[in-house]
């Protein structure tokens, strides 16, 4: 069998146990929705349909695309459709103060139990006034004025009001919800109306508020606008500045003219200096100055060299002919002397004439240098004062556009302020609904069976949940892990008596467990089964005793000579079943008062009993002693089994130490009474002594015919188990 198979049994176990509680958890249910549907009013809703799309851009000088696409814009639309404001129209437009009692005398009877709904609402009105709050007071612990009726019927109109988008489209379902069809529709178009209102009011009052502001801003920039105009006026008379873009652009060509013509006259100046000074050295000297490249270059020095070379060349070809004396060679030599004398002069002249080329190109750079500098520092002047006016000029410029920008809009809020933010339009109108939308009778009673069922099988698991007691064989062996070596079923007739199930209810299934006891602790060794059993429990009344009694006679019934000790030395009980005395027993021979006849008479075949004894003070001590080994000794020289009888294991210490003297340890667990911590605590108990522990008994595990596991144990037996 798989693990699913088993974990659906045990599911489907739980629900088997506790189906009386999943039963009446489902009633329960039932009843109370039953008892909702029948008392609650009828509603009717009224639906209207309204498309709402968002409007385009109406900025008409807008450069950016129109986006129709804004999630948060639906949003605003239905949290502005369920506002007070809306209903406040609602309940203005309708005047619902004076008419709503009439329309409300239009809704059908309530309910199919008026009687039952009328108890209701009583019982409501006085939980509610009985929990309703004191009043509230202002800052100053005064009482705060009652809320008029036409603020009430707009919080209950308002309560009622639901707003739905429909999928994929921008249509949006107002509905209301009223107990009289026609009111419903009527309040229903009623909103979709007030909503249209309040939406071009809200734009009308924010277009005057825009417009009122923009008025005043414009205003405001218009007197800062003269502000600066008559400031940079100002600037410019103060200045002198009424030519200045003129000046701005001549004083720099001006500048470049001026450095271009001193640098001009720098070199010309330069070059008539080295001039001057050469011919300033020889001066005096004429012949000298002649050599000098700026004077023999000189075009009529030239002619008169030119001449003198001719009077001379003319002298010498006279002379041939001549004498000195001769008039020719005087008037000859006296045109020589006289173009010498012009030469003479001609060169002092083009000194003269140097010495003034220089002087005046000194006295032209140093004009030039002069008029260099009061142009630079005329134009840093004005460079100066241009900054300043940039300054005002870029304030006023700003503040104009400023203005204009102002002016642009105002006068574009004046054309589109009227237009609709939104784009709306009434679809489909509300018309008075024929059947109520709630309650919904049939979806109800599914759904409260559905919960109730549901329900009551969660209730169960968590009251299977908080049961922590054993209660099952598989679980209580999944979850201690010892083997279960038998399961006693709880006896439904009370006038039964487990004790001697063996002897008075041989063909019942619980005298058939017990023999399964046997065979499973027979089978628990592969080499021969334990000879000294010891029977114990967790707590006082698990059946410890009674298991004792029964398995011991399982075992003598098979034809095997048994010994039943009650080694229960503080609450012994196994003398009541078997109907003797305990004068004498076990105590007295552990304390070397009997060491004969300490057997207690008895009918049973093959089974021998010592009883207990009297109670001794000191249990523990007895049985701890070597007169116990020894009674085990000398014993089972005589009989093939011994079935000992102990103590709770939580409540003393006797039954660690038996359980060491002992082959095997039966422990004996109530089902519904022992916990699985009391268990697991038990059976630590044994591990620390190292007691060999055979396995579980489950005894009085409750079994009805539909139990999974009743047919394992009742189903080949004619004789049922009883009640005890």
């Amino acid at each position: 069998m798989t693990e699913e198979e088993i974990h659906l049994r045990d599911y489907l176990k739980v629900i088997s146990k506790h189906k009386a509680l999943i039963f009446l958890f489902l009633i329960v249910t039932m009843i109370v929705v039953i008892f909702g549907t029948l008392s609650t009013t009828p509603q009717y809703m009224g639906t209207t349909s309204v498309m709402i799309e968002k409007a385009a851009s109406n900025d008409l000088t807008s450069r950016y695309s129109y986006n129709a696409y804004d999630p948060e814009f639906y949003e605003t639309q239905f949290q502005l459709i369920k506002s007070m404001e809306v209903s406040k129209r609602v309940v203005e437009l309708l005047s619902l103060e004076t008419t709503y009692d009439s329309y409300m005398g239009k809704s059908e009877k309530p309910g199919k139990i008026a009687q039952l709904k009328d108890i209701v609402k009583g019982f409501k009105s006085k939980l509610l006034a009985y929990l309703k709050p004191a009043p509230e007071t202002d800052g100053e612990g005064s009482a705060l004025e009652p809320l008029s009726r036409a603020d009430i019927l707009a919080a209950q109109i308002n309560a009622n009001i639901s707003v739905s988008p429909v999928k994929e489209s921008h249509i949006v379902s107002i509905q209301y919800a009223s107990p009289n069809p026609e009111f419903a529709a009527l309040v229903a178009n009623t909103v979709a109306k007030a909503y249209m209102e309040l939406t071009l009011d809200m734009k009308m009052e924010a277009t005057r508020r825009t417009l009122a502001w923009m008025t005043e801003k414009a205003e405001e920039e218009r007197q800062k606008l003269d502000a600066k105009e008559a400031e940079l006026q100002k600037y410019m008379r103060s200045s002198d500045l009424v030519t200045l873009e003129n000046r701005l652009a001549v004083i720099p060509q001006k500048l470049t003219e001026i450095s271009t013509q001193l640098v001009r006259a720098q070199s010309k100046r330069q070059k008539l200096e080295s001039l001057y000074k050469k011919v300033d050295q020889v001066a005096n000297q004429p012949e000298l100055a002649e050599s000098i490249l700026g004077v023999t270059n000189d075009n009529t020095l030239q002619t008169l060299r030119d001449q003198i070379l001719k009077s001379e060349q003319n002298i010498r070809e006279l002379a041939t002919k001549y004498g000195a004396k001769h008039p020719v060679m005087i008037k000859a030599k006296g045109e020589l002397e006289t173009l010498n004398n012009k030469k003479e002069s001609e060169i002092k002249r083009l000194i003269s004439l140097v010495k003034n080329e220089y002087e005046l190109a000194l006295a032209d750079e140093r004009n030039l240098e002069k008029q260099f500098s009061q142009s630079k520092a005329e134009a840093q002047n004005l460079n100066e004062k241009f900054l300043q006016y940039n300054v005002y000029k870029r304030e006023m410029e700003t503040n104009r556009q400023l203005y204009d920008s102002l002016l642009i809009k105002l006068k574009e809020q004046t054309i589109t302020g009227e237009t609709q933010p939104v784009n709306l339009w009434i679809v489909e109108y509300a018309n008075a609904p024929r059947a109520p939308f709630k309650p919904r009778t049939m979806v109800n009673l599914l759904l409260g069976f559905v919960v109730g069922l549901f329900g009551g099988i969660g209730l169960a698991f968590f009251v299977e949940y908080l049961d922590q007691t054993v209660k099952y064989p598989e679980e209580t062996e999944q979850m201690l892990k010892q083997p279960i070596l038998g399961v006693i079923p709880k006896l439904k007739d009370k006038g039964q008596n487990p004790d001697k199930a063996m002897l008075t209810m041989t063909r019942s299934g619980i005298a058939e467990n017990f023999r399964s006891l046997r065979t499973s602790i027979m089978l628990s060794s592969s080499n021969q089964p334990p000879r000294k059993i010891l029977v114990t429990s967790v707590n006082a009344g698990d059946g410890k005793s009674t298991t004792a009694f029964n398995l011991a006679v399982a075992i003598a019934q098979s034809g095997k000579q048994v010994l039943l000790i009650d080694c229960d030395l503080r609450k012994p009980r196994l003398h009541k079943i078997l109907g003797t005395d305990s004068d004498k027993g076990l105590s007295t021979y552990l304390a070397g008062l009997s060491k004969t006849d300490i057997l207690a008479r008895n009918e049973i075949d093959n089974l021998t009993f010592i009883p207990a004894g009297p109670i001794p003070p000191n249990p523990s001590e007895l049985l701890i002693s070597d007169n116990m080994d020894y009674l085990f000794d000398q014993m089972l020289q005589k009989v093939d089994f011994i079935v000992c009888d102990s103590p709770p294991l939580q409540a003393v210490v006797d039954a660690r130490i038996l359980a060491q003297k002992c082959d095997g340890t039966v422990l004996v667990l109530r089902a519904k009474e022992t916990t699985f911590d009391a268990a697991r605590k038990s059976l630590k108990q044994l591990e620390d002594v190292n007691a060999p522990v055979l396995g579980l008994m489950l005894n009085g595990i409750e079994l009805k015919k539909d139990d999974y596991y009743y047919e394992s144990y009742y189903g080949s037996y004619s004789e049922k188990p009883q009640h005890s």
